[in-house]
């Protein structure tokens, strides 16, 4: 049984085209406990993600990806000069994992969060919720088939 997930980028650094164009990618560079946990032990291939673009004018909903490989140790942690290094991860003992994700179709058109708000089902979808920062949220299938729909899938 799949599970249903809600990943946000910026579009700037990665964008739903990006991901089309690589066809696949490592979902690296989270430096968060809790979304990292999620990545580690509950994100499974087959499970599906409402591909989310923040920190853009207006931030939404893009399109979809998949999971397509369960957690592997983040390389960007060992990488010395690099963003999301980090000193205490070791080979032996890395801190930081990241799931791979396939692209899977991008929307007619951004879902705009603003168009989420407003939707009837959605109310208690995490990304609506004030304060909410977390960049890997799980959704419920039945919210993941609305926000589908509102794309025009």
């Amino acid at each position: 049984m799949a599970n249903y997930w809600l990943m946000k980028s910026e579009p700037d650094v990665f964008s739903i085209d990006q991901l089309k164009k690589d066809k696949k990618s490592l979902w690296d560079g989270v430096r968060n406990y809790q979304a990292r946990n999620f990545m580690m032990n509950d994100m499974k291939v087959g499970d599906l993600v409402l591909f989310y673009h923040s920190n853009a004018k207006p931030p939404g909903v893009a399109g979809l990806a998949k999971i397509s490989k369960e957690a592997v140790p983040d390389p960007t942690q060992f990488q010395k000069n690099g963003e999301y290094f980090d000193p205490k991860a070791s080979k032996e003992n890395p801190r930081w994992f990241c799931v791979e994700v396939a692209y899977k179709n991008k929307f007619k058109e951004l879902v705009p969060l603003d168009d989420l708000r407003e939707k009837k089902g959605l109310e208690d979808m995490l990304v609506i919720k004030k304060g909410q920062r977390l960049s890997i949220q799980p959704v419920t299938k039945k919210q993941f088939d609305i926000v589908c729909k509102m794309g025009g899938l």
